[in-house]
Parts: C-alpha cells; structure tokens; sequence
C-alpha cells in the first residue's frame, strides 16, 4: 500500500515537471515570434492561436479525402456506427408500431370531459356491434379511469354526437371498472313501434317481460319472488295498457298464481275478473282495506306454516304465488280532512306497509299503480318497501324521484322521465336491480287478451275438478247444480251432514268445514256466495 502510494507522488512530480518544461518552451516560441515579426504580446497570442486551428482543420480535411480515396467512398467508421444504430431503432419502431386511436370516442370523450386530452381509447379495445336500431360500442377507457367518469358526463357525450340523452345507454361491466358499454341510438327511442312479442318469445323469456328495450328487445324483471313494484306516471301515459300487457304476460310465463285485482278505474282491469280469486272495481278505501285484510290473513297464515315445519325439521313448504293488483292506488291513501278520515288513513297506510313488507316472505306480490306521484299521495312508509320501480312520463324530476326513490338521481346513468316524449304512451324508466332501463309496455291486441283469459280460466276449472272432494268442493258442486249465487248458512249446514238444530251451532260446525270463506249477508240472513266458495277454493294457502 505505502509502495503504491510513492509510486503515485512519483507520477504527479513527473507530471508536473512536464508541464513546467512545455510552459517554458511555449515561452521560449512566442517571444521568438515577438521578436522575429516584432508584435506585441496580446498579437502574438492570437496569430498563435488562429495558426494552430487552421492547421488542425488542415490535417482532418486531408485524412477524410484519403479514407474516402483508400475506401472506395465509405463513410468513417464513427459515422457507420452511428448510421447502424439509428438504422436498428427504425428497425425496432417497426417491430412495435405505435397503437392508433380511436378518433371518435376519444374525441367525444375528451370533448365531454370524461378523458384527459392526453389520454386516449385505443382501437385495438374497441368492439362496435349493430343493434336493430343503432350501435354499441364496447371499449376500454384509460388506466386512470373508470365508467362512472363517463355517466358523469353521459349529457356532454350525448351532446358531442349531436344527439338527446335518451339516444344513449350506457352499462357498467361487473368484472372491469374501466369497460364501458355504450348505446347509440340512429333515432329518438321508439319513434317506430315495435311490434307484440309472440306468444313463445313471452314463455321463453327468463323472467316476466314487462316491454320492449331501445333495441326491440323483450326487457323486463327476473322474478317476482320477494318482490314488489311501483308503478307511476301522469294521467293519460299508457299505465293501463302497460299493465294490461303485465298480466297477459303472468298469465303466459308465471305459471299457476292467485290473481286479487282491486280496479280503482272501475272499468281498466275487467278483462281479468274471470281469473281472479278476488275482483273488485271500486274506489272506496274500504274495499281496499278489506282486501288488504284478507291478504294479509293468509299471509299470516303461510308465516304460521312455515314455522310448523321449521319446529318439525321439514323442508320449506312451496306456495302458490298471490298477486295483489291494484289500479290508482292513491285514492285510497287519501283523507277527507277529518280527525276520524285521518285516522282511517293511517290505519290503511299502515295495514298497507305490512302487506307490501310481508311479500318478501310469504310470496304475496304488491303491484300498485298511481297516475299522482306526489310526495304525499303515496305515504314513503309504503313507498320504500316496494323493490322494483317503473315511473313514465312526469312533469318535474321531485315526481320521479317520488316514483324511482330519492336517491335514484344518483344511482348508475339514471334516466330522467321528465325528458320522455309524452306523445308516446307506455314508455316509461324501469329501475330494478340498480339498472335504469328503457322501456315501452306491450299493446297486445284485445283478441289476443281474451284467448289468454279464456285458456286460463279453462285450465283453473280442470285443476278444480280433479282436486280431492273437500266440504267446500261439495259445496261449490251442490250450488251450482241448483244455479244458487247465495246459500244460507242453515240451509248449507245439513246438505254437508251438519245435523244441528241450533243454527248458530251449525253455523259455527259450518264455518269449520268452509275454514278461510267469508261469511255474506243478503236481505234475509248470512250465509256463502257462490263466488266467495269458488275463489276459496282456487286459493287455498
């Protein structure tokens, strides 16, 4: 270490000598060249200078001529190399050429604020596919965003294309944030209509259709187990042709169901009386809560079987499912301004909430529908049990918020109904399952409507016959045979082989054998009628 060292002082002394020896013959030249030519000191500094640069570039412009002459015109090596390496990055941008965009979605995109300008979609992430009535895209937007930046401006996008809001459709991917699937429209949704789905279309389609989508296709809910639905919009928008088409299609795809229809237009609903267990065309709120009643006694009554076979370790029993329909459901929330009016109304609004609550157990399915989705008309107590929305056309965005939820506006790409054209009826905004869809109900044909009542009611009497005799089976034979509408309980007691001269005692033996059917009266006494025995008899539990 210390010999390495000494050799290393050794070196820098040598150095040094060096330089003061060429600093001394430098001198020793110039002041030769000051005396010969007779120049001041600054002069001959610079003559000096100017003298060795031009003999430098002297010598390199002769060596380039002789290596071009010795070379046959090849270039030096230094530029060869050079040449070489630029000609191997031209080779390697070709081997990985540079990605294109896509000029249309980027431009929108960025236009719309939903991209940066620098940020781009790429071509190759790009998928487009015809659809009946326009285009949809599939794409995948830049690593630093996600679908919800472009619902955020699906508006500006929209305006971008030069089209309304209602020309798009956007939907989220459930597996990647950045993957955006969008729908463009050539024209206003359902500018030409489409027409009724057949009748196969409607039994195959998975779940109940309740319309057709932007596209013409069937569009509608999975099922109605544990599910309720709200249906609103303002007079004269097509709700009870939309529900005409509800029923036709439960009637079509649901399978066996009861069927309790409370008509509060008197006249929108009759094409199904022949289906139902209970039909009613009224607008009286007592008829309501006495259907509500008995809906929810044999909602009740399935909670106690359910926990019969739960204490007996048996599997859950299978119930038939219950519709409960009614039409302009509003009026029978309302009060006459009365302290005893108010109370009633809170009776039913509470009877009401309960009933709605208890479809997502007992599989009795609430459909209400209300042409006043007015924040008081149907009390939020009621409102907030019912799982699927469908709100068409209204006036100010508080009714939709009213008929699709408060926070709906908030939910992913919501649809504003207040931006539906009211001059086509029956399209309306379906909310269910936090997607916003758009779509427009079925205009089935009145024929068509009655081939499906009549078929129904056919098979509904055929499972009837072939049931097993029951007290109420021989009940409903013996009145018919005797074309009776109304029977008094003494005269139905002995026709059962109730022998009882007291006739509240057979009354109550009766009751017995006819569990579940209400008691009427006419002018004379109290007894059964006829369709009360028979809706009885289609329902059970």
């Amino acid at each position: 270490m210390a010999k390495q060292k000494k050799q290393q002082e050794e070196e820098l002394y040598a150095q040094a000598a060096g330089a003061i020896g060429t600093l001394a013959i430098a001198a020793g030249v110039l002041a030769a060249i000051k005396d010969k030519l007779g120049l001041s000191w600054p002069a001959t500094l610079a003559l000096t200078a100017g003298a060795l640069v031009a003999l430098g570039y002297g010598v390199w412009k002769a060596r380039t001529a002789l290596l071009r002459l010795w070379g046959g015109g090849k270039q030096p090596s230094t530029a060869v190399k050079q040449e070489a390496s630029l000609a191997a990055a031209d080779g390697l941008l070709e081997a990985v050429p540079e990605i294109p965009a896509y000029t249309e979605l980027t431009e929108a995109l960025r236009t719309a604020g939903a991209i940066d300008k620098a940020e781009v979609i790429r071509a190759d992430e790009v998928t487009i596919a015809p659809v009946l009535t326009g285009q949809r895209y599939d794409f995948l937007l830049p690593k630093t965003r996600t679908v919800q930046d472009v619902q955020k401006r699906l508006d500006n996008v929209a305006g971008y294309f030069g089209v309304s809001r209602l020309h798009l459709a956007l939907e989220r991917s459930r597996d990647n944030e950045r993957r955006v699937q969008l729908l463009k429209l050539d024209a206003p949704p359902f500018s030409a209509a489409f027409p009724a789905p057949a009748r196969r279309e409607i039994e195959t389609f998975a779940g109940v259709p309740l319309g057709h989508d932007v596209t013409g296709q069937l569009a509608g809910v999975p099922t109605f187990d544990k599910a309720s639905m709200l249906i609103a919009g303002m007079s004269q928008m097509g709700k009870t042709t939309l529900i005409n088409g509800l029923i036709t299609c439960l009637l079509l795809a649901y399978g066996e169901f009861d069927l309790y229809l409370l008509d509060g237009k008197i006249c929108g609903l009759i094409t199904f009386e022949k289906n139902c267990v209970r039909y009613e065309a009224s607008d009286d709120p007592a008829v309501f809560e006495n259907m509500v009643d008995e809906l929810s006694a044999r909602g009740k009554g399935r909670y106690q079987r359910k926990q019969e076979v739960k204490r007996n370790r048996q599997p859950d029993p299978k119930f038939k499912p219950v519709f409960f329909i009614v039409d302009e459901v509003a009026n029978f929330f309302a009060d006459d301004g009365t302290t005893k009016g108010k109370e009633k109304a809170q009776r039913i609004e509470e009877k009401a909430r309960k009933l709605v609550a208890m479809a997502l157990e007992s599989g009795i399915s609430t459909i209400f529908m209300t042409q006043r989705p007015d924040r008081d008309a149907i009390p939020v107590k009621v409102r907030s049990q019912f799982v699927y929305r469908l709100c068409l056309y209204v006036d100010s965005t508080g009714s939709a918020k009213v008929a699709l939820g408060d926070s709906y506006f908030e939910t992913v790409a919501p649809i504003n109904p207040t931006q539906l054209n009211p001059d086509i009826k029956g399209q309306g905004v379906l909310f269910a399952g936090g997607t916003s869809t758009l779509i427009r109900g079925f205009n089935f044909s009145d024929e068509f409507m009655w081939e499906v009542v009549d078929e129904t009611a056919a098979r509904q009497h055929q499972v009837l016959e072939a049931s097993p005799e029951t007290p109420l089976k021989t009940a409903i034979r013996l009145m018919q045979e005797r074309e009776l509408e109304f029977i008094r309980s003494a005269e139905l007691a002995p026709l059962l082989g109730i022998e009882e001269s007291d006739e509240g005692k057979a009354g109550t033996k009766l009751a017995a054998l006819l569990k579940g059917v209400p008691k009427s009266r006419n002018s004379a006494a109290r007894g059964y009628r006829l369709d009360d025995l028979v809706a009885a008899a289609k329902s059970g539990l």
